[in-house]
């Protein structure tokens, strides 16, 4: 089991390093078609959480520059109403919405969705970018350990409780989790929580991750008869405010060789214009192709085989009926 685990972290550095970079950006984008990225949104609503910063902001900016209604659900509203005015002026799109939602709370997450069906809007898009890396064991007033509770607890909420709302943008729906080459170095294990003594804040979002990888196959399988795609996808190591904080020596490490937000945005945008027939539900992305799940020899490709118990203990974490 060591020599595994020591064996995921050493072959997910290499790949990262040639690969997630922006060198692997530049590299990949020579089989980009620029006609994928023409296609406008006119009449289209999105929902992008976390969306005042980094990534979730070059998404919310890059589905507004082409004429979507976007939905920004933040938690702070000084900033989620700086980055609103920023991206209306910048695309000349009016139709920017700030949503203030603390996404750590299940609570907050379903008064939101109840607020926002009272319209009775369909959704066309929902991205779960909202993500956290903490490196200290923080308990929300909830009860739950505050990185599964952003990461897992707040995306398969606001997921689950939206379906409705996807459903009236039938056949053209799909969700779409921001998740992290990270998740390559841990298989989907059931202690949500980060049980251990000694709490390890970049494991636990490894393990957060590759749980939204497994998430999306489940939603994929579940949902396969309402029209709603699920995709889940990896940016790419991008310089943004919440690495810079939560992994200031990586950040350092890596200083101008890290992608833009715009260029980690770049497939979370690409997977919500392209036509749903060009798109595999259930998959993972990254640099606007599939992407493999699992690293050879690796060891967590039977972990997925848990998803459905660990699925009821989050229904059960958040207060779901059965």
């Amino acid at each position: 089991m060591f020599l595994q685990k020591a064996w995921r972290t050493a072959a997910f550095g290499v790949y990262g390093f040639t690969q997630f970079t922006k060198s692997g950006f530049i590299e990949h984008s020579k089989k980009f078609k620029e006609e994928d990225m023409q296609i406008q949104m006119e009449g289209k609503n999105c929902i992008v959480t976390g969306a005042n910063s980094g990534i979730g902001y070059a998404t919310a900016e890059g589905l507004a520059s082409r004429g979507a209604t976007v939905y920004m659900v933040c938690r702070n509203k000084e900033r989620g109403e700086a980055a609103q005015s920023q991206i209306q002026s910048n695309t000349g799109n009016p139709n920017i919405h700030l949503e203030i939602c603390d996404l750590s709370s299940v609570k907050d997450i379903s008064t939101f969705v109840s607020h926002f069906s009272s319209n009775d809007k369909p959704i066309h898009v929902l991205v779960n970018n909202a993500g956290i890396l903490e490196n200290n064991r923080v308990i929300t007033p909830e009860g739950l350990e505050l990185s599964f509770a952003v990461n897992v607890a707040g995306t398969y909420t606001m997921t689950e409780l939206l379906v409705p709302l996807l459903e009236k943008a039938s056949p053209d729906a799909r969700v779409i989790t921001v998740s992290s080459g990270g998740m390559y170095t841990s298989p989907l294990t059931k202690d949500l929580q980060f049980s251990e003594s000694n709490f390890d804040g970049s494991m636990q979002y490894a393990r957060n991750k590759r749980l939204q990888v497994a998430l999306t196959e489940k939603w994929a399988e579940n949902y396969s008869n309402k029209g709603i795609g699920f995709y889940s996808m990896h940016p790419g190591w991008a310089e943004t405010p919440g690495v810079a904080k939560s992994l200031p020596g990586f950040s350092e490490k890596l200083q101008g060789k890290l992608r833009t937000k715009e260029e980690g945005a770049d497939t979370v945008i690409w997977l919500a214009l392209q036509q749903k027939e060009k798109l595999v539900s259930g998959s993972f992305y990254f640099d606007r192709a599939e992407a493999p799940k699992h690293l050879l020899f690796s060891g967590t490709a039977g972990s997925h085989s848990n998803i459905d118990s660990i699925i009821k203990d989050i229904r059960s974490l958040c207060s779901f009926s059965s």
